[in-house]
C-alpha cells in the first residue's frame, strides 16, 4: 500500500466548469472568437485540487503519465456535442479518460496491480466499479460500456473517469480507479502507445461489430486518431478486406497508408468521384443535394459523425451493409435517410469496449508499437493547457494526430 500522504497534496487540474452562460458562449461565440475557449470565459479551468479520495478498499490513486485529448472533450469544451449525456455526469469533473499512468496507492484489497505498476485505464463506471452487488442486465452480460447504474451506487453520476467529480481524470496530477479498470501495460510498450490503449479497444470493438469480410471492402470516413485506429485495428484482426480511408490533411493520409489502408483519398470536391470509381459504383446526380449511389462499400465506419459523413456513409455503402459510427454524433442536421431506407442498411452505433476487448487491445499495443507511438505528436504541461487545445483543435495545422498532456511535465 503506497503512502497516502501523497494522496491529500493539493495537484493541478483542468476542470470542467458548468455554467449556462460559459456553455452558451462556447456553443455560439466560440467558433467565431476562439480564444474565448482558454479565456476566463472557457468552460474549462487550470485550479490547484484536492485530490479524490479512495472511494473503497479495492481502488487504487494513479499518477497520470501521458492522457490524451479526445473529440469528445474537445466538443465538452467547445460547447458542439449533444446534451444527450448531461444527466450521467457529475460536476465539478476532471477531464481526461485516455489514460497511462503510475499506481502510487492502493488500498488494502487490492490485487490486481500494486504501487510502482504502470497502467492503462479503463474508463467506465459500471456495477462493479460502484460497488453495487446486483448486477444490472448489461453488466451481467459483460457489456459494462452500456451500464444502466451510472447514477447509482458509491458514487456520484458519471459514464466514465474523467466525466465524474469523484473520480478525478487524466488531466490532473491525480485520479483515482477500481482496480478492475487497470491494466498493467508491459514493460516494452512506450508511453506513447499506450495512452493509446483506450481508444484502440473503442475501434476494435467497433471492428467487431462490423465482421467485414475478407474478399469485401471497408471503408473508413476520417483519418484522425479513431479513423486512423480503426484501420489498424482492421489490420490487427487479419482482416484482409480491402480498405479505403478518406482523409482531410495530408499527414492523415500518409498514416492511413502506413497503418494498411490500401488506397487512400482526400476529401476535397473530387472526392464522391473519387471514391465513386474506387468502389466501382456509378454516381447518379439528383435534382438537389449529393449524387446516388446504388452500390459501395460492404462496411463503412464513419469516424466523424458529422451531417456530411454520415450522409456520405449510407450513399457509399452497398444494399444490406452497414455503417458504423465510431466518431461521436452532435445532432446533425441536413442527413438524408432515404439511402437507409432503400438499401435496407444496418445502421450500427459503436461506443467504448469492454474489459475483454479493453485486454486485447493492451497486447495489441504491445504488438505494433512501432506503428501505434509515433501517432502522439505532441504534448504539453498542463499549464500550457491552451496551446495544446488549439493544437488538438487545429490538427491539419500543426500536422498531429493525437495531442497528449503530460500532467507531470
Amino acid at each position: 500500500m503506497g503512502n497516502p500522504v501523497l494522496g491529500r497534496r493539493r495537484v493541478k487540474a483542468l476542470e470542467y466548469v458548468k455554467s449556462v452562460p460559459r456553455y452558451l458562449a462556447a456553443r455560439y461565440v466560440g467558433g467565431r472568437f476562439e480564444r474565448l475557449y482558454t479565456s476566463g470565459f472557457s468552460t474549462v479551468r487550470l485550479a490547484e485540487v484536492d485530490p479524490p479520495a479512495l472511494p473503497g478498499p479495492r481502488w487504487a490513486r494513479v499518477r497520470p503519465i501521458l492522457a490524451g485529448i479526445c473529440g469528445s472533450d474537445l466538443a465538452t469544451i467547445t460547447a458542439q456535442g449533444t446534451t444527450y449525456f448531461s444527466p450521467f455526469v457529475s460536476t465539478p469533473f476532471v477531464f481526461g479518460h485516455e489514460v497511462v499512468g503510475e499506481v502510487v496507492e492502493t488500498g488494502p484489497e487490492v490485487r490486481r496491480v500494486a504501487v510502482g505498476d504502470r497502467v492503462a485505464l479503463s474508463p467506465p463506471l459500471h456495477c462493479e466499479v460502484r460497488g453495487i452487488e446486483e448486477l444490472c442486465a448489461e453488466c451481467r452480460i459483460g457489456n459494462t460500456g452500456h451500464c444502466t447504474n451510472v447514477t447509482a451506487g458509491a458514487l456520484s453520476p458519471g459514464i466514465q473517469t474523467g466525466y465524474c467529480r469523484d473520480t478525478g481524470g487524466g488531466w490532473s496530477g491525480s485520479l483515482v480507479a477500481h482496480e478492475i479498470q487497470l491494466h498493467p501495460v508491459p514493460a516494452g510498450v512506450s508511453d506513447e502507445a499506450a495512452v493509446l490503449i483506450e481508444p484502440l479497444s473503442c475501434c476494435m470493438h467497433a471492428v467487431q461489430r462490423a465482421a467485414v469480410p475478407d474478399d469485401g471492402i471497408a471503408l473508413v470516413l476520417g483519418c484522425g486518431t479513431i479513423g486512423a485506429l480503426t484501420i489498424a485495428a482492421l489490420r490487427a484482426g487479419g482482416s484482409r478486406a480491402r480498405v479505403i480511408a478518406v482523409a482531410k490533411y495530408r499527414h492523415q493520409r500518409e498514416t492511413a497508408r502506413r497503418l494498411g489502408a490500401d488506397v487512400v483519398l482526400g476529401s476535397g470536391k473530387s472526392m464522391r468521384g473519387d471514391l465513386a470509381r474506387e468502389l466501382g459504383t456509378t454516381l447518379h446526380p439528383t435534382e438537389l443535394g449529393p449524387p446516388t449511389s446504388l452500390s459501395g462499400a460492404n462496411v463503412t465506419f464513419d469516424c466523424i459523425a458529422t451531417a456530411r459523413t454520415l450522409d456520405d456513409a449510407m450513399r457509399f455503402t452497398r444494399a444490406r451493409g452497414a455503417v458504423i459510427v465510431v466518431g461521436m454524433p452532435g445532432v446533425p442536421d441536413g442527413v438524408d435517410w432515404t439511402a437507409m431506407w432503400h438499401k435496407e442498411l444496418d445502421v450500427r452505433g459503436s461506443y467504448t469496449s469492454d474489459e475483454e476487448t479493453f485486454g486485447r487491445a493492451v497486447a495489441t499495443a504491445a504488438r505494433l508499437d512501432a506503428l501505434l507511438a509515433p501517432l502522439v505528436g505532441a504534448r504539453f504541461a498542463l499549464e500550457e493547457w491552451d496551446q495544446a487545445l488549439r493544437s488538438a483543435l487545429h490538427s491539419g495545422e500543426t500536422g498531429v494526430i493525437k495531442t497528449v498532456f503530460a500532467p507531470g511535465s
